[in-house]
Order: C-alpha cells, then structure tokens, then sequence
C-alpha cells in the first residue's frame, strides 16, 4: 500500500483526469471507481464515494445547459425531474441495502454493461433526428424511472441510455443532450441525499476526488473543440474493457 499522502495525490490525478474525461466524453466513473478500490475501500463504498465526489462538476455542467433543456410530449421538464429524483432515491436505497461482499461480485457486471452501452452509443448508434417520437408517454416515464433507478444504484452509461430514450420520445439531440445532463444531476442528487447519511463515508479522499474532477471538467470545457472525441471514446471503452477483465479477476467471477 502507498503511504497515504501518494494515495491522496493519486486520487487527485484520476479525479483531474475523470473531470478531463467527463467533459470531453463521458465514462469518468471508469478512472475513480478504481482508484478509490485502489486505497483500500470495497467496491460498494468506492461506488458511493465517487457518486459523491462526481456530483458537483455534474451540477456544474447542467447548469450550463439549462437554456437548452425541454420536456418531451407529454412529460414535462417538471415531470422528469420528478421521475428522475424518486428512480434515483430508490436506486441509492437499493445500493445501501446490497451487501459489499455482493455488490463486489456484482459490479464487474455494471461495469460490463456501462462499458457495452457506452460503446454502442459511441460508434455503433444512429439517432436520426425530426422522425417524431418513437415511444408514448408511459414508455418514456416507464424507461426514464427505470434509468434513475440504475443511476442511483450504479450509473456507468446513464448519459447514452437517457440520450436513447429522450431522443425516441421526441427531443432532439441537442436538447436531448442538454436535458439528459440536468436530469443525470438530478437523480444523483437524490444519491447524494442519501449516501450523505451513511457512516463509512472517506470525506478525506471525497474531497480530494471532488477539487480535482472540478478542475478537469473546467480543463476538458476548455479542451472541448479540440480534442479528438472518437480517440476520446475509444480510450474510455478501452478503459471499461481492462477495468472489467479486472474486476472479473478480483472478484473470482
């Protein structure tokens, strides 16, 4: 184990890097999961740690786009917070009644989905645009509640899976992408709720994650017009791949 002080500075990094990350593509959970499983904690409380640390630059990017953010038919921006908030409280509830030892076993698996539905939504999906809805208003809260529920509990690949379902209840991608960014805030702050009354919480090591996501996403905002996004992308799925075979590896699954 490195001595404690390299511990924070490394987390540091990974945050900066996550923040980095996260502004430019998405997938900042893949670099801060690890790395706080790397100082010790179990996946679980890893996973609670990074919610928490990650949700203040979340806040800030939806902030940003909030002029661009619509209701889709039916549902307005109202209605959606409020699914959004309760699938994301529930979720979080569910997360603190899984056991560490079975949430270590189970994450390998969250990580394989977010990675698989990061990469689709990368390279393989073709949203086209001014089709007119796809699914009606109960299938669009039905899958909206569904989504908050996975956020709350794990959240790897929540912006692709809420940038499908808005796009096929109507929106565009612009508004898609702008509204699927306040709502991912919004049900992680139900978690955040939550997860602030747990005991084991590292507040040290939440803080240290937070300053330095908060720096990265600034840099990646920065950034944003000239990075290469398929390189981007490919090096986040790449990252889910190898964070995958080793968890796999570290759980005996």
């Amino acid at each position: 184990m490195l001595p404690p002080a390299m511990l924070l500075i490394l987390l540091f990094v990974a945050a900066l890097w996550a923040g980095i990350q996260n502004a430019l593509a998405g997938g900042g959970s893949f670099v801060t999961l690890p790395a706080l499983m790397l100082t010790g904690l179990d996946a679980r409380t890893a996973n609670i740690a990074s919610t928490l640390a990650l949700f203040p630059a979340q806040v800030t990017t939806g902030w940003v786009g909030r002029h661009n953010i619509a209701g889709v038919a039916g549902l307005s921006i109202r209605a959606l917070t409020a699914i959004s908030l309760a699938g994301g409280a529930v979720g979080a509830a569910l997360l603190l009644y899984t056991s560490s030892s079975f949430f270590e076993h189970l994450v390998p698996w969250l990580v394989l989905f977010g990675t698989a539905i990061f990469a689709y939504g990368s390279f393989f999906s073709r949203v086209k645009e001014g089709e007119g809805p796809k699914i009606g208003v109960p299938a669009a809260a039905v899958a909206q509640f569904g989504i908050a529920i996975y956020g709350g509990y794990f959240g790897g690949g929540i912006g692709f899976l809420m940038l499908a379902a808005l796009t096929a209840a109507g929106l565009t991608m612009r508004a898609a992408g702008a509204t699927k960014n306040v709502l991912a805030g919004v049900m992680n702050a139900a978690a955040v709720a939550i997860f602030l009354f747990t005991p084991e919480i590292p507040w040290l090591r939440v803080g240290v994650l937070c300053a330095g996501a908060v720096i990265g996403g600034y840099l990646g905002a920065l950034l944003l017009r000239r990075a290469n996004e398929k390189i981007i992308r490919a090096f986040v799925v790449f990252l889910g791949v190898c964070l995958t075979v080793g968890l796999f590896i570290r759980s005996g699954g």
